[in-house]
C-alpha cells in the first residue's frame, strides 16, 4: 500500500484523538485507537473515500481549506497545523541551500560575553556549531549532535533528569525540522543513524509528533557540579536559515546558579 509523510501523519494524529474530545460517543465496539477514518472525514466535511486516499498516499495535495478543516478535526496545535500544511505542500520549505553551518563571529563573541549562562548554536540537524565555554562544559564528552547525545550516549539517561520527556520533545522538534527542509542531507543522515542505533528513537519517531521548541525548564545531573535546573530559551538566528541559539539560564541566587558558577571556575576561559 502506498504511503506518504502526510498519510502517516494523519493516521497517527487520528489515533491520538479520543472520540470524547470531539463530542463523539466512545462506547460500543471500537477496534481502532482514537478516531475512525469515517469520523475524521465527517468532522472535516470531506468524503470518506477522499480521506482514505489522503491516508494511503493516493491523494497528496489537499486544498488549504481541507487542510484547515483536518487540523481542526484532529485538534492540532499551531506547530502541528504548520507541519500539516508543509506536508500538504501549502507552506514554503527551507531554501535549497538549507542554511549555512558557519556561525557569525559576532554571535560567537556575544555568547562568550555571557560568563554565567551556557549557550550554543545548532543547525537544523541539531549539530552543535558553536558554544561558549559554559555551553561546552555543560555538554562535555557528549556527541556534537544533540539528537545523538540523547539517544546514543548511555550517559544521557543520568544526565537528563526526566529523560523520557526530553527524548519525546527532541523527536517532535526533529520532525518539525525535517518538515521544514525535507531534502536536507544532514537531517536525513542523522535520521538514518538514529533509526539504526536507537530503538527508543524509532518508537518515538513512529508517533509522528511535531512540536517546535518553546520556553522550557530542564534539569540535569552534571558529573562535576551536580544538579542543575535551567530555563531554556531558543531563538532563530536571523540571516542564518535553520540555525538556532539556545540559552540555558539558572534562576538568580539559586543552587543552580551556584552550580553554574562552579562549572565556570572549572572551565578554561579559552575553550571554544
Amino acid at each position: 500500500m502506498p504511503t506518504t509523510e502526510l498519510g502517516d501523519f494523519l493516521r497517527h494524529r487520528r489515533a491520538a484523538v479520543l472520540p470524547s474530545q470531539v463530542g463523539l460517543p466512545d462506547h460500543g465496539d471500537r477496534r481502532v485507537a482514537g478516531l475512525r477514518r469515517e469520523e475524521v472525514a465527517q468532522l472535516a466535511g470531506v468524503s470518506v473515500d477522499y480521506y482514505v486516499r489522503l491516508e494511503q498516499g493516493r491523494e497528496r495535495n489537499p486544498s488549504a481549506q481541507v487542510a484547515e478543516t483536518l487540523a481542526v478535526a484532529l485538534r492540532l496545535d499551531d506547530d502541528g497545523r504548520a507541519h500539516l500544511f508543509r506536508l500538504a505542500g501549502l507552506a514554503p520549505t527551507a531554501r535549497a541551500a538549507y542554511g549555512k553551518d558557519r556561525v557569525e563571529p559576532a554571535l560567537v563573541q556575544l555568547m562568550r560575553a555571557w560568563p554565567a549562562t551556557p549557550a550554543l548554536v545548532h543547525n537544523r540537524a541539531y549539530d552543535i556549531l558553536a558554544a561558549n565555554p559554559l555551553g561546552e562544559a555543560l555538554f562535555a564528552g557528549f556527541p556534537r549532535n544533540l539528537m545523538l547525545a540523547v539517544f546514543t550516549d548511555p550517559r544521557a539517561r543520568d544526565f537528563y533528569t526526566g529523560w523520557p520527556t526530553v527524548a519525546a520533545n527532541a523527536v517532535a522538534g526533529f520532525r518539525m525540522q525535517l518538515g521544514k527542509a525535507p531534502g536536507h542531507p544532514r537531517i536525513r543522515a542523522v535520521l538514518a543513524e538514529l533509526t539504526e542505533r536507537s530503538a527508543e528513537f524509532t518508537e518515538l519517531w513512529r508517533r509522528h509528533d511535531a512540536r517546535g521548541k518553546s520556553l522550557d525548564v530542564k534539569s540535569f545531573h552534571h558529573p562535576e557540579v551536580g544538579e542543575l535546573t535551567l530555563r531554556v530559551q531558543t531563538f532563530s538566528v536571523r540571516g542564518s536559515d535553520g540555525q538556532e541559539l539556545v540559552v540555558y539560564s539558572p534562576e538568580p541566587g539559586s543552587p543552580s546558579a551556584d552550580a553554574v558558577a562552579l562549572l565556570g571556575m572549572l572551565t578554561p576561559s579559552q575553550q571554544a
